[in-house]
């Protein structure tokens, strides 16, 4: 990843021996001690400082030349894992509130150093905008991970928890971005990982919690919201039942007793097959709410998933609308949920699409706590073969005006709107896979993500700048050039996939590759209705309904064809492929045209990369290079089978006979 800390130019920092004093910290804490450690590790990496020239306690004397006095201090006026960072020409002064900041701000310092930038230019306050920043990851006991693209899991194995290294360094990189919350198991609990819960692995589970805690991380688990039922409790999940209370107040009592840096529970319930209290005529208020009173003695947190829709849905009904259907669940139990419990909403209102309007439900419900939850593991992005930077779609949804004013969706999940508190969240891309993320580039999604959770005011090509110097090169060709490729990725994917906003039409279950109809006739309500005439679902006060949802003005823009964003028209609107798009085109020859420019963009990117030969990694380049190899034939599979099913369906030549 991005801690290799190799070799920084010394002109840049010129520090060959580190004197060190701490106050108000104890070296013994945990988390204090990982911070020292990093920074030994940094300054022997990158600038050669040996840990025989790393000297405490500090000299309140003048330091002799090429030495950098680090002066680290308690300060109760800085908020919660904030820091603040004070340079002069002698010393660099490092204050925290708490032992987290104090790492946070550590890990500033070394990204300043890997980005060589003087170390005298490093006077700042810096404090997280959103407080609580997590990963979900979906990894199963077996091994296996749903929607994992960078091999298998290192956290279990033949259920069984696996050895700790990799989770300790794991647990690095992870702070190093500013993340403090990670559920390790799949939301869609199952088998052996209902047991997380029970004595069968309360070992092993809080050694993991411990690593975590060590780098100011809290350990969260995805439970069975039906566990009681094959665990050998009462044979329902009913929230008003009596017996099914007493029941998880004792499982949780004994869960926390044995893992008590536990931060709580992720939960999917009545959702694609997962048993919730809609089984039971109850409210989702009524299960979360049940949850959250029973972990709150204990400081717990339980985090809702509103991925909640008709997945039985009959293709020929064109009424039910699976986009609507995370509104409609939750919003009338607004205010409904006690304090300790979020709801967890996708950026979207389906599933992760590569172009998907911002969910309605974000900011609406102004009395709940919010977390916004996104996708770093690309599965409908490219499974971390095409290269597909998502963090312009991220910031897409952070700055979402919600309504006629001014409030953000950033501004909710970070507790200034509503005075509620939030969060974001996103599905992890990691594997055991020797650079941890398949596509070396797609450990820039990774990156971003705990960057922009930290300082949703970067720029995707502020992130992915950092990005390129810490982890492939400083060199300003290098730079541009990747920078070019990243920056452009997520356009060029839409263009040979699914453009203006239709989304699917992707092999089912892989979710890898073109199949136009893959899921048209499914139950899943993921269609596109293209006949012979018109492509597009109406999702109008005409149609469907869901545009109704939105605040103005993003209703009266979404409801016209004229004035909603072309990138979105065909999510919003049924129309006929000669209806004519603003650069004159007919919507059918658009799309012939995106998708074969998307192709050429392919290509482009291709050519880029190769003229790094040389100035990268060697086996960083070859790997990305055999990548590059694979998005190719994937853009050109795109191409042709959708190309010739609008041919084919339509009977409209391509004006250009391409």
């Amino acid at each position: 990843m991005w801690l290799e800390y190799e070799p920084r130019s010394s002109g840049v920092n010129c520090v060959k021996s580190l004197y060190l004093s701490l106050k108000g910290f104890t070296k013994e804490h945990p988390i204090v001690a990982n911070a020292l450690t990093e920074l030994e590790r940094g300054f022997a990496g990158m600038l050669a400082v040996t840990k025989e020239n790393i000297i405490y306690p500090l000299d309140e004397a003048k330091p002799p030349a090429e030495t950098l006095a680090l002066r680290l201090e308690r300060d109760t006026e800085i908020s919660a894992e904030g820091y603040q960072l004070t340079a002069d020409e002698y010393s660099l002064s490092l204050r925290a509130a708490d032992e987290s900041g104090l790492l946070y701000g550590v890990f500033h310092i070394l990204r300043q150093i890997a980005i060589e930038k003087p170390l005298a230019e490093l006077t700042l306050m810096s404090q997280p905008d959103i407080k609580l920043r997590m990963l979900n990851h979906w990894d199963n006991l077996d091994g296996s991970i749903e929607r994992g693209y960078s091999g298998r899991s290192f956290f279990f194995a033949q259920n069984k928890v696996l050895p700790y290294e990799r989770m300790t360094d794991y647990a690095r990189f992870a702070a190093s971005v500013g993340i403090n919350a990670v559920a390790i198991n799949n939301v869609n609990v199952k088998d052996a990982a209902t047991r997380l819960i029970t004595p069968e692995y309360y070992s092993e589970v809080r050694q993991i919690a411990a690593i975590f805690a060590a780098y100011g991380i809290r350990l969260f688990l995805s439970l069975n919201f039906a566990a009681s039922l094959e665990l050998g409790g009462p044979q329902s999940a009913d929230p008003f039942a009596e017996e099914v209370i007493n029941w998880w107040q004792k499982q949780i009592a004994e869960t926390y007793a044995a893992i008590p840096d536990l931060g709580g529970f992720l939960i999917k319930a009545d959702s694609e097959g997962r048993p919730g209290p809609f089984t039971y005529g109850r409210t989702q208020a009524d299960g979360a709410n049940m949850l959250a009173k029973i972990v709150a003695p204990y400081g717990g947190l339980i985090i809702w998933r509103c991925f909640v829709y008709n997945c039985t849905q009959d293709w020929r009904d064109y009424q039910t609308d699976r986009a609507r259907a995370g509104y409609d669940n939750f919003i009338t139990t607004d205010g409904d949920y006690l304090d300790n419990v979020f709801l967890q909403i996708k950026n979207g209102p389906m599933d992760f699409q590569i172009r998907e309007p911002i969910s309605p439900l974000l900011g609406a419900m102004e009395k709940t706590n919010q977390i916004l939850e996104v996708q770093i593991a690309q599965e409908y992005t490219g499974h971390q073969i095409d290269v597909c930077y998502l963090v312009p779609m991220w910031k897409e949804a952070l700055d979402f005006v919600i309504g006629a004013g001014n409030d953000k969706v950033s501004d909710v999940v970070s507790g200034k709107t509503y005075a509620n508190r939030g969060g974001i969240a996103a599905v992890a891309n990691t594997g055991d896979d020797a650079n941890w993320t398949g596509n070396d580039l797609a450990a820039a999604n990774f990156y971003g993500f705990g960057r922009l959770s930290w300082s949703v005011n970067l720029t995707a090509a502020d992130i992915v700048g950092e990005w390129i110097m810490m982890t492939l090169s400083r060199d300003e060709q290098v730079i541009n050039a990747v920078s070019d490729i990243l920056l452009h990725s997520r356009l060029t994917y839409e263009k040979y996939t699914t453009p203006l906003g239709i989304g699917w039409m992707v092999s089912p279950h892989s979710h890898y590759g073109p199949s136009v109809d893959g899921y048209e006739y499914s139950r899943w309500g993921t269609y596109h209705r293209a006949d012979y005439l018109a492509i597009g679902v109406d999702r109008t006060s005409k149609g469907t309904g869901f545009s109704t949802q939105y605040r103005e003005p993003h209703a009266s823009i979404y409801e016209n064809p004229a004035t909603c964003p072309e990138d979105l028209l065909l999510f919003f609107h049924r129309l006929p492929y000669s209806y004519l798009m603003k650069n004159g085109k007919t919507l059918l020859q658009h799309f012939y045209d995106c998708h074969h420019e998307g192709v050429k963009e392919v290509e482009a990117m291709i050519a880029g990369w190769n003229g790094l030969a040389g100035q990268i990694d060697p086996a960083i380049h070859t790997r990305v290079a055999e990548r590059f190899a694979r998005q190719l034939d994937n853009a050109i599979e795109w191409r042709d089978q959708v190309n010739t099913y609008f041919y084919r369906k339509s009977g409209i030549e391509d004006r250009y006979g391409k």
